[in-house]
Order: C-alpha cells, then sequence, then structure tokens
C-alpha cells in the first residue's frame, strides 16, 4: 500500500485514481500488426523448442536497476 501511496503522490493524485488509471490501461485492448505477431510467434517458436532463455532472476535485477545509474539497456548486459 505504502507503493501505491508514494506512486499516487508523485503524480499528484490518489490513491483510488491511481488503480482507476491502472485498471483503465490494463483493460484497454492491444492491437498488434501482422509482423508483430508473427514476431512473437517466432520468439515463442524459440522458446518451446528449448533455446536458451533468460532467467527470471536476471530480469528482475535489470529491472531494478531502471532509473538508477547502474542501467544499461538490455541489449548492452
Amino acid at each position: 500500500m505504502k507503493q501505491r501511496q508514494g506512486r499516487a503522490e508523485a503524480q499528484g493524485m490518489s490513491v483510488a485514481e491511481l488503480i482507476a488509471d491502472m485498471t483503465a490501461i490494463s483493460s484497454t485492448p492491444v492491437v498488434l500488426s501482422s509482423a508483430d505477431l508473427a514476431d512473437l510467434d517466432r520468439q515463442w517458436a524459440s522458446v518451446t523448442s528449448g533455446e536458451a532463455t533468460v532467467s527470471h532472476d536476471e530480469v528482475t535485477r535489470w529491472l531494478h536497476r531502471w532509473g538508477t545509474p547502474s542501467f544499461k539497456p538490455w541489449r548492452d548486459q
């Protein structure tokens, strides 16, 4: 709750307004082009065929660095 309250305050809104905004965003349909869908299909096929993937822990560590001086784009890891 404290995290939501801090985020709401940083955006100049109440927690209820923040939750309402987040709910509206999450229910908005995403439109993908056929090229985007084909790319996602290729990526999923790679995963299901056993190609190497990035662990959840690695992604989590990278996400926690966003907005910090130690952040680097994923391709620069």
